[in-house]
Order: C-alpha cells, then structure tokens, then sequence
C-alpha cells in the first residue's frame, strides 16, 4: 500500500506503540487521527500535527462516541492498538472490573470500531484493518492470563476476518509484537524493544501488504512454535 495521502486512524495512538505508528505513517504522507485519553498528551499530538480526539475505548459508549467523530470521514487504516493489561498476581484476587474493562478494550473495541468503519473501508480503493495482538496470543505466559487471552481473542478474531475479506480491497494485518519498552511494561526488567523499532515493523508491513507482523523476537517464537507447539507454550508459561 502507498501511505501517501492516506488517512488513518490509529488507537492509543497518543502513547507508546500507537504514537510511533502515529508518527511513522505521517512521515510516508498520511493524514492520522488519533484517539486517548490523557488532556497533555492528545495535545501533544495536535502539536505534532496528527488530529487528536478524545476516546475512552474501553465500554462500548466510548467506541460509539468515537465513531460519531469519524462519521463521513474517509478513512483507509485503521489501527487498533489501544490496549491494557487487566492482570493480577499469584494469589490476588481478581478485580472483575478492570477485567471486563481490558477484555473490552483489548477484543471488544476493535471489533466495534471494525464494525462501524467497515462499509467506509469498503468504499475505498484500497484500504487495511491492522490488529496489534501480540506474541502471547500465539503461546500465553503465566503472569498475564488477562491480556494473553484477550490477545488470543483477537488474533483468531483477525484470521477469521482476514478470510471473510478475502476477495475485498481491504487488507486485514495482524502486528504480534515482543516485550517493548512502554509504560504497560514499565515494572518489567527484561530487555525490551523500542517502541519506535516495533512501529517500524508494523508500517513496513502495512506498506508491503503482508498479512502478518511477526516483530522482534516472535520471529522467534513463530519458528519454535512452527516445530513444537508444546516446547512453545512450556517456554512461554515461565516467561
């Protein structure tokens, strides 16, 4: 796909993963419009350039508010990026509510927005749906049952579509990033991927019209699970 005078929406895109794709997709000619919740860093943005709109993705109120936003808009890319963690340590309880809160924001709201965008992506020439899932929705780890199974949520949500669009002039794109350096994984100490360099991977692939972002060391993973699924998922669980 050529960026050039694209228009893409881009979700958390004020932050992280989503500012740098923001940034990146500017950088190739696209007009981006962002959504978040944080005042300074919606301005922010603007003062990059990108148009900035204030959106709380996780209920199904704030998805609708940001679709009213777009209505009539052209819009090529969407890029839900938009997620949050959700998860409890050994032995805590479960907070129900900041569950439902992150299998909404991390399943639901992608697919609400897919929904309500989706005749306006058919509209257009070209156009792509890019789902960031991540590496933990191929094999989960023990630490975040939460985000690992709506992730996985969301990856057989985007095969799925992928071949429901086959024949369409969208492109459905799934990024599966590593570990990166955000302010989700701040209390990791583990060596982590830039976001910058995970932008990168993810831009390149919407610009080639892959079906898949394997980025950093899921290329890894990917391989490893191609062999042995099981070796995968007992690697994983200790991760």
């Amino acid at each position: 796909m050529d960026i050039a005078h694209k228009t893409a929406v881009v979700t958390g895109g004020t932050d992280g993963i989503g500012l740098e794709i923001a940034r990146q997709l500017m950088a190739k000619g696209a007009s981006v419009i962002v959504c978040g919740r944080r005042a300074d860093r919606l301005a922010a943005a603007a003062m990059e350039g990108m148009e900035a709109i204030s959106a709380d993705l996780s209920s199904a109120d704030g998805c609708d508010q940001l679709v009213k936003k777009l209505t009539g808009r052209p819009i090529d890319i969407l890029v839900n990026n938009a997620g949050m963690s959700g998860n409890f340590g050994p032995g805590e309880p479960i907070d129900l509510k900041r569950t439902d809160q992150a299998i909404f924001l991390n399943l639901n709201a992608p697919m609400h927005l897919i929904g309500a965008l989706l005749p306006g992506l058919l509209a257009r020439q070209q156009a792509a749906i890019v789902n960031v899932t991540s590496g933990l929705a191929i094999a989960p780890n023990g630490g975040s049952p939460v985000y690992c199974a709506a992730k996985a949520g969301l990856r057989s949500f985007t095969l799925s579509l992928r071949h429901n669009l086959k024949n369409s002039n969208i492109r459905v794109i799934e990024a599966l990033p590593p570990v990166v350096d955000t302010a989700m994984t701040a209390e990791r100490t583990e060596k982590k991927m830039s976001a910058k360099d995970c932008a990168a991977e993810i831009v390149d692939a919407i610009v080639a019209d892959k079906k898949e972002a394997n980025v950093g060391m899921v290329k890894i993973l990917r391989t490893v699970y191609s062999v042995s699924p099981a070796l995968a998922r007992a690697v994983m669980i200790k991760f």
